[in-house]
């Protein structure tokens, strides 16, 4: 287990929130954010004061069932003094009116959260960009359902995590409202605002510039067979819907949310050049998503599985055979520092490719030893048992064990805990 957590200054392990609803209006042409959130907190010790995690933003009230509550307000945390101390178990509902241009969260990775696009906006959260747009408790163990309300100017589209419940209009805005009734990390919310047409491709919503339309098609167009072979290897797809936005802004790499995935326009060149992308944020769904990690040294549980679907999507397909990836990678990995632990690679090296790779390749490690009769139901059995739950290198060692006679603990350690890197079985 990792010694120390990667983002101390993130998150509240003293209480948990079960539901948030934000009620946003947002002004795209100076960039402001006018909010509301109402958290649902339920005390997990005894409390007389809550922190929540909240960006730059003027707090203009915090209030407690309904009662006004004493707050500070700096270095990204909102400290609420509860007008009553709360036992252990019990539920309160804080209300936060807050606003002003949400800033981005400086990260070695830099600024995460809600950005301003060339027309329009997006937010890319992980992993401790969601205080840049709302106050909450900012750790991926704690999940919640949400309800999002966004009001724009009318010509702009607005995608948020969930089902679209509500759509009206009142002068020159709209107002959106999303449900999200799946438990989601809060850097897995999202809201993605452009002038974007919303087509089905593949059985698959997609939100893209119109003059994309036609490389959006075909860039996408093998998504359902995607999601079949996914479904097929992993399990049922395990939120209510799934809808890919397409900014029309390049982006570095894409976007993870939940039940959504974000792409930059540089993504889509119409000859499928990003394919294997497109496969890898649909993955997230299954690994990371609904099976979301509980602290982030354990971050190759999502990307080691998302990088080995790239491959099992590449098979599938009339690629390469993972094998073939495998032995590629191994290859590279070998020429590569060896120097540091997969289950606790440092926050440093967090988003380092050699994650996401050594990631796959012990995941590939793993199927070559159990064989596919054995791998393949385990793994079903690991997204089924762990649904919309959080995980951990513990948790998935076990289950591995349970599902196997044979004496898989060394070669887990070695892929695992060890620095150098473990020959391919």
């Amino acid at each position: 287990m990792a010694m120390t957590p990667y983002f101390p200054g993130h998150g509240d392990h003293r209480y948990m929130v079960s539901h948030y609803d934000l009620a946003l209006k947002y002004r795209l042409a100076n960039n402001r954010i006018d909010g509301t959130a109402l958290l649902t907190v339920t005390a997990a010790e005894p409390l007389s004061m809550l922190d929540l995690d909240l960006g730059r933003f003027r707090v203009e009230g915090v209030t407690v069932d309904g009662i006004p509550a004493r707050h500070v307000h700096g270095q990204g945390k909102l400290r609420v003094t509860l007008p009553w101390s709360l036992a252990a178990g019990a539920v309160a509902g804080v209300e936060v009116r807050y606003s002003g241009r949400p800033v981005p969260v400086p990260s070695p990775w830099g600024g995460l959260g809600w950005e301003e696009l060339s027309d329009g906006a997006l937010v890319a959260g992980q992993p401790i960009g969601a205080p840049s747009w709302f106050p909450c408790n900012d750790r991926p163990g704690d999940k919640a359902t949400y309800r999002i309300s966004v009001t724009t100017a009318s010509p702009y589209h607005v995608i948020a995590n969930g089902v679209l419940t509500d759509q009206r209009r009142s002068g020159g805005n709209t107002t959106w409202v999303y449900d999200q009734p799946e438990p989601m990390a809060s850097y897995l919310a999202s809201v993605q605002i452009g002038r974007y047409r919303v087509a089905e491709v593949a059985g698959t919503r997609v939100a893209h510039p119109v003059r994309l339309a036609t490389r959006v098609r075909h860039d996408f167009g093998r998504q359902g067979e995607m999601m079949a072979v996914f479904t097929d290897r992993f399990g049922p797809y395990p939120f209510s819907g799934y809808v890919v936005v397409v900014a029309d802004d390049d982006l570095d790499i894409p976007v993870e949310a939940q039940g959504m995935s974000i792409f930059g326009r540089n993504h889509v060149d119409g000859r499928r050049g990003s394919e294997r992308l497109v496969a890898h944020e649909l993955a997230h769904q299954w690994f990371g998503n609904s099976l979301t990690l509980s602290r982030w040294s354990d971050i190759w549980l999502q990307e080691g599985f998302a990088t080995y679907a790239e491959w099992l999507w590449s098979e599938a397909s009339g690629g390469q055979p993972a094998a073939a990836h495998a032995r590629r990678w191994h290859q590279r990995l070998t020429a590569l520092p060896q120097d540091f632990v997969l289950s606790d690679p440092g926050v440093g090296t967090l988003f380092d490719d050699r994650v996401y790779k050594r990631g796959a390749l012990t995941v590939h490690a793993l199927r070559r030893t159990l064989g596919d009769e054995v791998f393949f139901p385990m793994l079903r059995d690991w997204t089924a048992g762990r649904r919309h739950a959080n995980v951990t290198t513990e948790d998935f060692a076990a289950h591995v064990r349970r599902h196997t006679s044979e004496p898989v603990g060394p070669l887990l350690s070695a892929w695992l805990h060890d620095k150098p890197l473990p020959p391919l079985p």
